[in-house]
């Protein structure tokens, strides 16, 4: 009798546990703030770069967003390719406006492409983010981040690595527009 009552018991727990299983995948959530940050074609861009300039910073600052994985390194996360860098890595050909300093920390690593949210900026904008620590630069999209001006900023993972930046850390950066 006892091991009948085991055996039942333990066929109640496995319908049980098949029961919250959901039978089909879902697709992945997307936050409020990764919808927010998407570019779209229609979204206007605040620059003084002529239609052709915007055109090409936007062909070397924009990557498609990494396949999702439970444990992807950062080379699997970062979507941008080599010319995308180097270009990216190019000394500014316009005249820009500094912004001002920030902290930085790394960005969500799944949104791709070159780009800083900060508060430093209120429209969306081309620009560059300057690491004055070791003189190496990169050409990114900035992206409103509500806060105060003095608040900290997100970089993505590209961008950090362009500029020699380890990950963990929380460097001060200029940020330029362009």
């Amino acid at each position: 009798m006892r091991m009948m009552t085991t055996g039942a018991t333990t066929a109640l727990a496995v319908l049980a546990l098949v029961a919250c299983t959901p039978a089909t995948t879902t697709s992945p959530r997307v936050s409020p703030e990764a919808k927010e940050a998407a570019p779209t074609k229609s979204e206007p861009v605040e620059t003084s770069l002529t239609k052709d300039q915007l055109a090409a910073a936007t062909a070397i600052t924009r990557a498609p967003a990494p396949k999702p994985a439970a444990k992807a390194t950062a080379s699997q996360l970062d979507t941008t390719t080599a010319a995308q860098k180097a270009a990216a890595a190019k000394a500014p050909e316009v005249a820009e406006t500094r912004l001002g300093s920030t902290i930085a920390s790394l960005g969500d690593p799944t949104e791709g492409g070159f780009w800083i949210k900060t508060p430093l900026v209120k429209a969306r904008g081309i620009g560059r983010i300057f690491n004055p620590v070791n003189g190496k630069s990169a050409k990114v999209d900035l992206i409103p981040l509500d806060g105060p001006a003095s608040g900290g900023s997100q970089v993505s993972l590209p961008a950090l690595q362009l500029i020699g930046v380890s990950l963990t850390d929380l460097p001060e950066l200029e940020v330029y527009k362009s």
